[in-house]
């Protein structure tokens, strides 16, 4: 049995992870952390000082990049580990150090341990070999990540962008580094606004890496002036062919002429915006198709609607209405339309910023620092006096 079980916990070790665990795998984690080392500092001290130092400041590099609560839990782990040993110290006894290995032994004076120690002591040693080697391995995945979610944030549109009579505000914040949320705004050379929002099934990098996809084919065939549910189509059909079958995108995809007020829409699957009329009435855009990504062979059909001045629109993700409070009471359609009830009307400059804003501060007193379950995406688009 036992040999049996090591059998399977070794089978696919070879020298060669063996040799780069030493070789490599070390000497990379090493470098990583002490690369922060201020040696000009040690210039000049006696050696050991410079020793003492030199291991006080590669504790601090390695320590300080973990959590405060972890790090402090590592501080009581050592502490607890050198209260151990001091107790299993014995006291100073004769040592036999070989001069000429099997012939001559030399007795020094030496501190003794009870049996067991350096076993200890070791497995001590080579667990806190592992743990180094796995938070340099997960903090350069983080530099990372922390990359890709700027190159990520670069792609969506900054801020308020703005024409004669129109106003769009869009606001993201993904549940982990990189999220699947996105959102677009696209003026068009006949004076329209193309708005779009989706959201990827899953998040993190799989679900960044599919929004990245889908927006460049959405910029690419926006040129060709395709009918909404042309467009839609299209861009499906490249996602069933391009994605995994797993993966799913559910969209969102709306153009606005700013002059006459209409509004031609596609509801591939995302949740339905909210149409905030300046009388304070609700309406709820559903008209479109299921999501993108499910069926090679989907047909979507275009709704319409009016916009008078003072009309918002407001598009959103479903990880605004699932986010919990610490209670586990989910935000809801119910906490949307609180905040939109409370919007005097969009007839003002900076109006649809000011409503984004509104609904994104709600959301975060609603949650109290609790834990995103999803990514939280807004977009807001108003028709102004």
């Amino acid at each position: 049995m036992p040999r049996e079980f090591i059998s399977r916990y070794t089978h696919d070790l070879t020298s060669d992870d063996l040799g780069k665990l030493f070789t490599r795998e070390t000497p990379e984690a090493y470098r990583f952390f002490a690369r922060g080392i201020n040696t000009a500092e040690l210039e000049g001290l006696p050696w050991y000082h410079k020793v003492l130092r030199y291991a006080q400041g590669f504790f601090l590099a390695f320590t300080m990049r973990l959590s405060p609560a972890r790090r402090v839990m590592y501080g009581i782990a050592l502490a607890l580990s050198v209260i151990g040993l001091l107790q299993l110290f014995a006291g100073v006894g004769l040592a036999r150090v070989p001069i000429v290995p099997f012939f001559v032994n030399l007795r020094v004076p030496a501190p003794v341990f009870a049996n067991g120690t350096m076993w200890l002591l070791g497995g001590f040693l080579l667990m806190n070999l592992l743990v180094l080697l796995e938070v340099a391995d997960r903090l350069s995945l983080k530099r990372d990540l922390e990359v890709a979610r700027e190159i990520q944030q670069a792609m969506l549109p900054d801020g308020t962008w703005s024409g004669p009579g129109v106003e769009a505000f869009g606001l993201t914040k993904p549940a982990n580094t990189v999220g699947g949320d996105f959102y677009d705004i696209l003026p068009r050379p006949d004076g329209t606004v193309l708005v779009a929002l989706g959201d990827v099934a899953g998040k993190a990098s799989p679900a960044a890496l599919l929004m990245a996809l889908l927006l460049a084919m959405l910029r690419t065939l926006v040129d060709e002036e395709l009918p909404l549910p042309a467009l839609v189509q299209r861009l499906n059909l490249q996602v069933t062919r391009h994605a995994p079958p797993s993966r799913f995108i559910t969209l969102f995809l709306a153009s606005f002429n700013p002059s006459t007020g209409r509004l031609l829409f596609v509801n591939a699957g995302q949740t339905p915006p909210l149409l905030r009329r300046q009388n304070g009435s609700i309406e709820r855009l559903t008209s479109g198709g299921v999501a993108l990504g499910m069926f090679a062979g989907s047909i979507y059909e275009a709704g319409e609607v009016h916009m008078l001045p003072g009309d918002a629109l407001l598009l959103y993700s479903d990880g605004l209405t699932e986010a919990e409070s610490p209670d586990g009471i989910p935000f809801d359609e119910a906490g949307l339309e609180r905040t939109l009830a409370l919007y005097a009307g969009a007839y003002q400059k900076s109006a649809a910023a000011e409503l984004g804003r509104a609904v994104f501060d709600a959301v975060e007193r609603h949650r109290r620092d609790q834990r995103l379950s999803d990514d939280l995406t807004v977009l807001v688009l108003s028709r102004l006096a």
